[in-house]
């Protein structure tokens, strides 16, 4: 049998992936309005009471507002990219990344989400940003929402429950498109959208409190975000001919726990159910076997007149996921179970977990690109995947993250596999090349960075950035084109 070595393509994109509520701070500075995201508290590790603390009360939010709470609020603060942009940026050069997924804050660009006319201070800070990037030829990959919808929308609308808060998108896109139509190429419509169905207040800024049937408004403000996406995918082919708009999947793949066809029945399913999101951006359309689910679980999506041809019309030019583990189905779930949040799974007796609880898979990469490529048709951008894991700053400074390196180590070698299988992938933007507060736990502790910041669970610290071993591993992969790992 003849040797085949696989290779990445020569334009491949190698770079890192941020959220503007996790790095940026600056909640309150140069007329940003509140996000969701500026209402999610910090509760340590032993408080915690619930697998998934993302969702957020109507009380909780009174509280907020009034001044009542004395908690932190930790995506306030970020790690201050707002002003140290140009040292971080510096220092995404010195890697050589050529590619950096960030997301615009929504609330920077009109701050209650509903405003007639842009905030011209926020327009010009992503200005700034860009601009830097450009100096050093790193292509920004950007996302238009990625966990911040302002609280505006959520105060007059509850969020994405209301169908207006579509036509206050598509203004917004138009309005960053027009505006950086020179500057981005690349453009994600909703960070994860599959997340609005796990954590309505994430995705969509909805309090289910507010509402009789919380099932059923989650999937109907799915539904105002498929025809928003589905829209703003015209528009950006309108203002920019030269723009590609791709859609974005927290792929949760599953296998079945044991060959039992009860078991590979649940597996299947479960896979649907993850890729009912993906298969309306890609094809166009509602896939057949929801139907289903929607009358079993008594769910009426109530569309309006155009709203299926909008989404057939206008599907979007590629893919994108983030992948940072797999999952295990059965039809009995009994047994031991991992400690993720949102994905919490039976434990693969296989398999290796990060401290968090979240199995190591790197095969399983491999396996969900050629099954999404073999689906769709479509390229690839892996734009998140990574290790939150504790790290320790040596009396020297330094920091050796061996463990880091060898999770990417290996993912890496995978995707260079599923390309030798055929799959078209663009690029990969790891999550957090600079440590930032972690989404789902609002912790500081949980580092997925090649930079580390010196802040902790408690807002202390210099926010100096210090470099870990696995920035100079990092920049000799991206240097050797993903030969050297």
């Amino acid at each position: 049998m003849a040797t085949f070595k696989p290779t990445f393509p020569k334009n491949f994109y190698w770079g890192g992936a941020t959220a503007a509520n996790q790095i940026e701070g600056a909640f309150d500075k140069d007329g940003k309005g509140l996000s969701a995201a500026d209402f999610v508290e910090y509760i340590p590790k032993e408080e915690r009471t619930k697998d998934n603390a993302m969702e957020i009360t109507s009380e909780q939010i009174r509280k907020t507002l009034s001044g009542e709470s004395t908690g932190r609020f930790p995506k306030r603060e970020g790690v201050d990219f707002y002003h140290r942009y140009k040292e971080d940026i510096a220092l995404l050069a010195e890697m050589g990344f050529t590619a950096f997924r960030l997301s615009i804050h929504w609330s920077r660009i009109f701050p209650n989400g509903y405003d007639e006319e842009p905030n011209e201070a926020g327009l010009a800070f992503y200005d700034r940003v860009f601009d830097e990037l450009a100096k050093y030829n790193i292509e920004p990959i950007v996302t238009l929402s990625h966990y911040e919808t302002p609280y505006g929308l959520t105060e007059k609308y509850n969020g994405w429950a209301g169908r207006e808060v579509i036509d206050h998108f598509v203004r917004y896109a138009e309005t960053v498109f027009t505006r950086y139509k020179d500057k981005v190429k690349f453009w994600i419509s909703f960070n994860e959208i599959n997340v609005i169905t796990l954590s309505p207040f994430t995705g969509g800024g909805i309090v289910s409190d507010r509402e009789e049937n919380p099932v059923q408004t989650k999937y109907q403000a799915l539904h105002h975000q498929f025809v928003a996406s589905a829209l703003v995918t015209k528009r950006l082919h309108e203002i920019n001919p030269e723009g590609k708009m791709g859609c974005m999947l927290a792929r949760m793949s599953h296998y079945a726990n044991t060959p039992n066809p009860e078991d590979v029945l649940k597996a299947q399913k479960d896979n649907q159910d993850n890729l009912f999101f993906t298969d309306v951006h890609a094809r166009g359309e509602y896939p057949k076997y929801m139907e289903r689910f929607f009358i079993e679980n008594d769910i009426k999506i109530i569309k309006e007149t155009g709203d299926d041809e909008i989404i057939k019309q206008y599907p979007v030019d590629y893919i994108t996921i983030s992948y940072y583990m797999s999952m295990l189905s059965s039809s009995a779930p009994e047994g031991e179970r991992t400690d993720g949040n949102l994905m919490n799974s039976l434990k693969n007796p296989y398999l290796e977990a990060s401290d968090w609880g979240w199995q190591i898979d790197p095969v399983g990469l491999r396996i969900v690109l050629n099954d999404m490529y073999d689906r769709y048709r479509l390229p690839i951008f892996i734009v998140e995947n990574g290790l939150g894991a504790y790290d320790k700053v040596e009396e020297d400074g330094s920091i050796h993250d061996t463990y880091r390196i060898d999770y990417l180590r290996k993912h890496i070698e995978q995707m260079k596999e599923a390309i030798g299988d055929g799959v078209e992938l663009l690029g990969y933007t790891s999550w957090g090349p600079i440590d930032l507060v972690s989404m789902s736990t609002s912790e500081m502790s949980k580092r997925y960075g090649y930079v580390y910041v010196d802040k902790d669970d408690d807002g202390n610290g210099t926010l100096d950035r210090k470099r870990k071993d696995s920035f100079y591993w990092y920049k000799k992969v991206i240097a050797s084109n993903g030969e050297e790992l």
